[in-house]
């Protein structure tokens, strides 16, 4: 936008990196949509919509006037590499002093609830080349640039009050002006290794002379692509089960102090008034305190469905298989206190509802990595 005029005065920026997966087809990856906090509601139509490309679409961050691009994601271990094109109008000239291409990964706690808070964001990378010396625009220029070895410890990730992001910047500097800047957010993923240690999660629980149940699933660890495979076995029931139900819960903490929320809230999660956490033998479950100062807890359902319908018997066996896969959503490896600024969990959320609707529910954590890229 130009205000009196002191905005571009005509100046097109366009940033694109040219390393394709069809260059890079094990470092780079086609994504069907960009990355997003949000639980779809219909998976299939939303694969086939047609997204804004990363770094495309929108004012200030990407390409104006290209029309849509696929969304591309690169392994951390790939160098960013592209090119800048400053294009002028015929006839108009411009003159600067000095243009610069930046890289920046910035953990960013500005939005959702921490909005009313104190803005804060974390550049964890911030590297600057120059393009041009001071001069003057007056045709197209293309200038390559590339960084090297840039050592990503962080993936992309989009939260709902937190993000993780890598974007390339490039500033034109003016003298009595504000620079003019445009951007283009990277995609960075990383392939993560299994956990060596895989035990099997096997718990029993239940309340006291009313319900005692059994419940075991293969392993804690799971890659994104993977099936969560288990069973559960009903060893007494003295209460009238109308159904049970299964679901995927992901819990977003943001803010300072995040390692010690992760410990208060703990893997057993706790009840409140309209439902009763069922006792266990092997962890215990405490209410969850999310007013530690500066904290923000996000917690969604990413899926639920029903796993039994009718009261179950004595000696009952519920088998469970779960695909990853099959959860609308975009599910993302497990963080534990990134940076000590936030952390992002699942969670089994095992719920037995009675006759009377209470509801009985155990939560229990696992642990999520990358395999693939894709």
């Amino acid at each position: 936008m130009s205000f009196f005029g002191l905005g571009s005065g005509g100046l097109q920026i366009k940033i694109q990196l040219t390393n394709t997966p069809e260059t890079h087809p094990n470092e780079i990856v086609y994504l069907r949509h960009r990355p997003s906090w949000k639980v779809r509601k219909n998976v299939f139509a939303t694969a086939l919509k047609k997204h804004p490309p990363v770094g495309g679409g929108e004012p200030g961050m990407g390409d104006r006037g290209a029309g849509p691009s696929r969304i591309v994601a690169y392994s951390s271990e790939q160098d960013v590499e592209g090119q800048v094109t400053l294009a002028m109008p015929p006839g108009k000239k411009m003159d600067h002093l000095g243009i610069r291409v930046k890289f920046f990964g910035r953990i960013d706690m500005e939005g959702g609830a921490h909005e009313t808070t104190r803005p804060s964001h974390y550049d964890f990378i911030s590297l600057s080349k120059e393009l041009l010396p001071p001069g003057s625009l007056y045709d197209t220029r293309h200038i390559p640039f590339i960084f090297r070895n840039i050592e990503k410890n962080h993936e992309s990730y989009h939260g709902r009050n937190v993000s993780v992001k890598y974007f390339v910047r490039v500033e034109v500097q003016r003298q009595w002006l504000p620079d003019i800047t445009q951007e283009h957010e990277v995609l960075i993923r990383i392939r993560g290794h299994e956990p060596s240690v895989n035990e099997p999660i096997k718990m029993e629980v239940g309340i006291e002379d009313c319900l005692h149940i059994e419940f075991e699933y293969e392993r804690r660890c799971f890659h994104l692509g993977d099936v969560i495979c288990g069973k559960i076995h009903f060893l007494l029931v003295r209460i009238k089960i109308k159904h049970m139900e299964l679901a995927v819960i992901r819990r977003e903490t943001s803010g300072e102090g995040v390692a010690m929320s992760a410990n208060a809230i703990g893997t057993g999660a706790g009840g409140s008034n309209d439902h009763n956490n069922i006792a266990g033998t092997t962890t215990t479950g405490s209410h969850a305190n999310t007013e530690i100062q500066n904290i923000v807890t996000e917690t969604q359902t990413l899926l639920k469905y029903e796993i039994m319908d009718g009261a179950p018997v004595k000696g009952e066996v519920i088998p469970v298989r779960l695909f990853l896969e099959g959860i609308p959503a975009d599910v993302t490896p497990t963080y534990h206190a990134e940076n000590h600024g936030f952390s992002v969990r699942y969670f089994l959320n095992l719920v037995l509802v009675d006759e009377e609707d209470r509801r009985y529910f155990k939560q229990q954590e696992i642990i999520l990595w990358r395999k693939d890229l894709g």
